[in-house]
Formats: structure tokens, C-alpha cells, sequence
């Protein structure tokens, strides 16, 4: 299977030529580090969410999305995470990457200029056909849900 090609565009070229643009960070790594593009230090007080800039804009190829996931170690050490975890990049979307944080800790954070905010997967996606029918298959679970396992 080959490999898809992303398309990256600095919005910034002259201001942000320092910031390094999504990259894998070892050959094993699943998901490229994002960095964050700001202008000064930026303090996410405990129980805020803010937009922080990448500088970037890319092009997914069709078929293809953008997963943006929070990075371990800021969430285990500092309680930061990403509110809409995993956000969604559609393959149509050529605007500046922007990663939606919030602080779950107990004291704020500040983030830094270059500082790797987030994690970005590359997924194959499938646009499924919609069929509307008059009831469902029956499954050994059926309608159980939410523990219905146990705990």
C-alpha cells in the first residue's frame, strides 16, 4: 500500500519559518507531533479551553482524514487535553490547523512557542451508504449497552 502525501502550507512563512511543521518523531511513531505557533507564552488557566495556532494549513488526499489527539505526556503531567478528542481534519479542509485544548489540572500551564501541543494520525475513511429499514437484525447483545457487562 502506498503511502498517502500530505501537502503542507505555511500561512506564516516568514514568521513561522522557526516552528517545525508536523513530523514523525521516531520510524515507529503512529502520529506526527503538532507544534504550537505562538507569537508569546500563552497561559491555559485550570478549567479553560482555548484555540492555540499551528501556522500550518495542509491537503489530505479524498479518502483520507486528519485525527488530532492529545499528547501523553502533557496530559499525565499537566492534565492538558484536547476538547474535542479525537478532532477531525476532512480531506477538504484547507484552513489553518488550529488545536482546541482545555486544562483538566489543577494548576495552569503555560505553553511556549514550538512547544509539541498535540498528535496528528492519518486514517483511511469510507462514506457509507445510508439505508433505512423497518427493524434490525437481532445480536446476542442487542440493545445492552453502558455496562451491561459489568463493571
Amino acid at each position: 500500500m502506498s503511502k498517502p502525501v500530505i501537502k503542507f502550507l505555511r500561512l506564516r512563512p516568514d514568521q513561522d519559518a522557526d516552528v517545525p511543521l508536523p513530523r514523525y518523531m521516531t520510524s515507529q511513531s503512529a502520529g506526527m507531533d503538532i507544534s504550537a505557533a505562538l507569537d508569546k507564552d500563552f497561559i491555559l488557566e485550570p478549567g479553560a479551553i482555548s484555540l492555540i495556532s499551528t501556522g500550518f494549513a495542509m491537503a489530505l488526499p479524498p479518502g483520507f482524514e486528519a485525527q488530532i489527539r492529545p499528547r501523553s505526556g502533557l496530559a499525565v503531567k499537566h492534565g492538558i487535553g484536547l476538547i474535542n478528542s479525537p478532532g477531525t481534519i476532512d480531506s477538504d479542509y484547507r484552513g489553518e490547523v488550529k488545536i482546541a485544548v482545555v486544562n483538566l489540572g489543577k494548576e495552569s500551564y503555560t505553553f511556549h512557542r514550538g512547544d509539541r501541543i498535540a498528535q496528528m494520525i492519518i486514517k483511511k475513511v469510507y462514506q457509507a451508504r445510508v439505508s433505512v429499514v423497518e427493524e434490525l437484525d437481532e445480536t446476542g447483545r442487542n440493545t445492552g449497552g453502558f455496562g451491561h457487562t459489568g463493571v
